[in-house]
């Protein structure tokens, strides 16, 4: 499919337009498919620059989210309609701070996980399900740029152009598989999921982090990915064009005395200019400055089990635990032709095996099971699994 049916709509960029918009996809009838482009890689933080959507009824909708900031009266107007989205955790959180927020979904990539498809990005789905191949290559694109390529506005409108077509499919296909109640619980839990919370201390995932294990070394790390997220933020773009994670550890191994010997570091060279280099060496030099007191402690405090490699040395018998219940979520998850991860969450699975309840019985490991956030249809396939990986340990 090369072309959408109705052809390539215009970019929405006023509010008159939007208003139409919104009033032709309120009257349209069915589920809406809903799709959102960012610039990854060109820009800062994880903004919406295109928004796409299409209903029954109103065709196909391209809404420039920069020239139309807020879109709640949009998503008020869709309130109670069923979303289809591809990967919804991708683009909820972009679609929320432009006032879109949906109320009830389906998922199509994960409806392809359920049903046990070996791939589920959107173009081997739409293939495999519906026997088109649709023209992919420009996701990678920077969104930011203004105006909007032709062949650019083309994939975006394709994107959602079988969309709803594909979740009749898979609601078909789970259906028959027995599997449509579980997808639901799913989806709800999407839809209802709160936003995810701030990531504490983001600057322990810079890239090549295992190197780094000195104190003062973390400190330097701290700064520098500080300094960097502060120049990207105001510049608006992404942090890693701004320095690379390499320089950043690079510089935290060496710890520099000086500018010259900074630009001496790979990541540091001949292109970065004197002022750069400056600012940079001052970060390293606030580092270097800290008392004793203030350097980040080594690895992040642990909430839960450890590292599962671990467990042999610390507690034989959970690790024996958390042996056995891995192999019978594995086997259940063959079994019904699923990723062992959408059966139940390795996490939990670490959780209840680590810490399981004083009784062991089917009743405790279901309220266990449940208080970590499992839904009911995991709760009731994996009950029994762990029921017997932990009693046969106990034994």
């Amino acid at each position: 499919m090369l072309e959408p049916r109705e052809g390539i709509p215009p970019v929405i960029a006023d509010e008159a337009a939007l208003a139409r918009t919104i009033a032709a996809f309120e009257a349209g009838s069915g589920p809406v498919a809903v799709d959102a482009e960012r610039a990854s890689g060109y820009r800062y933080g994880q903004r919406a620059y295109l928004v796409q959507l299409r209903r029954q009824g109103a065709g196909t909708a391209l809404i420039d989210p920069v020239a139309c900031p807020d879109l709640s009266a949009l998503g008020e107007a869709l309130s109670g309609v069923e979303w289809v989205l591809h990967a919804a955790t991708q683009d909820l959180p972009c679609l929320r701070e432009i006032g879109m927020v949906p109320t009830r979904l389906f998922d199509t990539e994960l409806a392809g996980r359920l049903a046990g498809f070996p791939r589920v990005g959107l173009g081997a789905m739409v293939e495999g399900v519906l026997g088109f191949v649709l023209e992919k290559g420009h996701s990678a694109v920077d969104w930011s740029t203004r105006p909007l390529p032709e062949p650019w506005l083309r994939y975006a409108a394709l994107d959602v152009e079988l969309l709803v077509d594909l979740r009749d499919a898979l609601e078909k296909e789970l259906d028959r598989q027995g599997k449509l109640e579980w997808a639901r619980q799913e989806f709800d839990a999407i839809a209802s999921a709160p936003p995810p919370e701030p990531r504490k201390d983001p600057w322990r995932r810079t890239s090549g982090m295992h190197k780094v294990r000195r104190r003062r070394q973390l400190a330097v790390v701290r700064e520098l990915w500080q300094t960097r997220d502060r120049i990207a933020q105001r510049r608006d773009v992404s942090p890693g064009k701004v320095l690379g994670d390499a320089a950043i550890v690079e510089a935290a191994l060496a710890i520099p005395a000086n500018v010259h010997a900074l630009a001496a570091l790979n990541g540091f060279g001949h292109r970065m200019s004197k002022r750069q280099l400056e600012q940079w060496q001052a970060a390293v030099d606030r580092a270097k400055a800290l008392s004793e007191a203030h350097l980040p402690q080594p690895g992040q405090p642990v909430t839960g089990p450890p590292p599962p490699r671990a467990w042999a040395d610390k507690d034989p018998a959970a690790a024996a635990r958390l042996s056995a219940a891995r192999a019978g979520v594995s086997a259940l998850a063959e079994e019904l032709s699923m990723p062992q991860e959408n059966l139940m969450t390795p996490d939990t699975v670490r959780r209840v095996c680590w810490e399981p309840p004083a009784v062991v019985d089917a009743e405790s490991v279901a309220a266990a099971l449940a208080g970590y956030g499992a839904r009911p249809w995991q709760v009731e396939l994996v009950t029994p699994v762990l029921v017997e990986a932990l009693s046969a340990k106990e034994a």
